[in-house]
């Protein structure tokens, strides 16, 4: 199988792989929605990151990629408790989804052959410990989105049907990518994503230009040009094992603290998601740069993708929510 296009070599779009970038490096900060115009490479960024990710370390034959044989869910009778390194799962979940395809069902073919009651896992089994994906993501039918929302907040799938009653981890990183075109994005599930990012077509010549040479040289060069960007698909790697490492090591000053509160304060953003979330991905921000301590320099740099689908709609106000957040940083966070 072909290797996907590196993701270092991606032209542009420079905030959505900072996006991409801080939740390989924290999971925790709750996933990534890239709404632009169509062409503009949300799904390229997306293939890309799942061969730039470091592999996970699960139990050989888990379906749900336990790190522990202990992990391991009784239903899955799993007699291996060899380690093994795998990539790290990226699980597409396609339009049109059913349910049983999502959470799991009974497996009809042991039923009818054997006789026995056993479960067959969904895409929230292979996805635990990775990342959900998600294309048209403001298509999705209501109910999956609803089914969503709820494993987002557990970090367990739970099934009960079918005389079934079956548990598992399904703790992923949803990436959501959509053309605001074709509708909007329900809000409970828009509230559940951490960064939120708007990508698009590039305006100036030598942008454009260049997105065709490189796509030009992947195709008709794939040997030469995926010797030059996997060497920097590997660096950028390291980096973020690095600051994976580096991450508790953090000192967060109470300035910080302050400063976050005081920043969704003047938004006015609902709730107090905005502040976790801001802090995380600042934290992130700062160990990707080896800095020592989180300053307000990072939360300048993370503030729009963490707090601009957080705002409330302001149907008088042209420029959109990004640039609210950017004039109330300017005056927040000088």
């Amino acid at each position: 199988m072909k290797q996907p296009f590196p993701f270092s070599a991606i032209v542009g779009q420079e905030q959505m792989k900072q996006a991409m970038v801080l939740t390989a490096i924290d999971p925790g900060i709750g996933g990534v929605l890239v709404f632009g115009d169509r062409g503009t490479g949300k799904s390229t960024a997306v293939r890309a990151l799942a061969a730039l990710l470091p592999p996970i370390t699960a139990v050989e034959g888990c379906p749900v990629n336990s790190a522990r044989p202990e992990d391991c869910p009784e239903w899955a009778h799993v007699a291996s408790s060899t380690l093994v390194e795998r990539p790290t799962p990226v699980v597409d979940l396609p339009l049109g989804v059913t349910e049983d395809r999502v959470v799991g069902a009974l497996d009809i073919e042991r039923a009818l052959t054997r006789g026995e009651k056993a479960f067959e896992p969904g895409l929230l089994a292979r996805a635990n410990r990775g990342y959900l994906y998600i294309d048209e993501v403001n298509l999705l039918e209501d109910h999956i989105v609803d089914l969503l929302l709820d494993v987002a907040q557990s970090g367990e799938n739970v099934v009960e049907r079918e005389g079934l009653s079956i548990r598992h981890p399904a703790r992923f990183v949803l990436v959501g990518s959509g053309n605001p075109e074709e509708g909007e994005l329900r809000p409970q599930l828009l509230d559940r994503f951490g960064l939120s990012v708007e990508v698009r077509s590039p305006r100036d010549i030598e942008t454009r230009v260049e997105v065709i040479l490189r796509r030009d040289a992947y195709d008709s060069d794939f040997d030469g040009f995926m010797a030059t960007w996997g060497a920097e698909d590997g660096t950028l790697r390291e980096r973020i094992l690095a600051a994976r490492a580096a991450l508790p090591k953090l000192k967060t000053p109470n300035t910080v603290l302050h400063d976050c509160a005081a920043l969704c304060i003047a938004l006015g953003s609902d709730g107090l998601r905005g502040e976790l979330t801001l802090l995380r991905a600042a934290r992130a921000q700062a160990a990707f740069e080896a800095a020592p301590t989180v300053t307000r320099a990072h939360l300048r740099d993370v503030a729009s993708m963490a707090l601009s689908h957080r705002l409330r709609r302001d149907p008088l106000d042209e420029a959109g929510s990004g640039a609210r957040v950017a004039r109330c940083v300017a005056e927040v966070l000088p």
